[in-house]
């Protein structure tokens, strides 16, 4: 775990320090990711962080791994609606995506777009194809999983039991509609 990475939003001002390597690197296909990413490409100045067939890329961090070390009054949380159990979070200063946070997650799922091209985490797997009108035209590089599988849920179940089962509350002030 001794390996830290910097990476940032697209302006600079939102810097985050992650530690060791992500216990997960996927692709969601889920209509919520889809439908989220969409409506936060519309922000001004806001760049498309799907991939050509509409996933959602994240690298998932234990929250304990994950600091954000400048830029935390740009960070706003948006919702797909106000009783939605998922967070995505943007840095307003140029209102680039950063994470995503599921309601009661010990985990973070960071966003690729922020990783130069050359240092980004590369997915080991697609999930949640079965939201796709038709999947046939996904690339066959990686698995595409309809739904979560077992390994996923070991995965996140793993990341848990090492943080001791805890869930470390991040404070977001403040929210965006997009």
């Amino acid at each position: 775990m001794n390996k830290t990475t910097h990476i940032g939003c697209a302006c600079g001002e939102t810097r985050l320090e992650l530690h060791g390597a992500p216990f997960l690197v996927s692709e969601c296909l889920c209509d919520s990711c889809r439908a989220a990413a969409a409506r936060l490409a519309r922000l001004e100045g806001a760049k498309n962080m799907l991939t050509a067939y509409a996933a959602t890329p994240s690298a998932d961090y234990r929250k304990d791994r994950v600091q954000v070390v400048s830029g935390m009054k740009h960070l706003k949380a948006f919702r797909l609606s106000p009783d939605a159990g998922t967070r995505r979070i943007v840095a307003t200063c140029c209102n680039t995506p950063v994470f995503q946070e599921l309601k009661g997650a010990h985990w973070l799922s960071i966003y690729l777009h922020l990783w130069p091209n050359a240092a980004r985490p590369r997915p080991e797997m697609r999930t949640m194809t079965g939201d796709l009108p038709d999947a046939t035209g996904l690339p066959d590089d990686i698995p595409n999983l309809k739904t979560h599988n077992f390994s996923f849920y070991m995965k996140l179940l793993g990341a848990w039991i090492g943080m001791g089962f805890r869930n470390p509350k991040l404070e977001i002030r403040g929210q965006i509609d997009a």
